[in-house]
């Protein structure tokens, strides 16, 4: 199988938390806004579990 490395940055972003997933390239390949850190933290993680799901397949 192969390895996808991903990173991901956080913000604060006046009223919004904004969040983006990059590839190696540093290429962004998700990003959004949600109005909590936690609900944009459970983004990110949807983000990379589909990523590492579309691996196995």
């Amino acid at each position: 199988m192969r390895e996808l490395n991903l990173a991901y940055s956080l913000s604060h972003d006046e009223d919004v938390w904004r969040w983006s997933v990059y590839d190696e390239d540093g290429v962004t390949v998700a990003d959004g806004a949600h109005p909590t850190q936690d609900a944009a933290q459970a983004a990110v993680n949807i983000t990379l579990r589909s990523a590492g799901e579309g691996l196995s397949a």
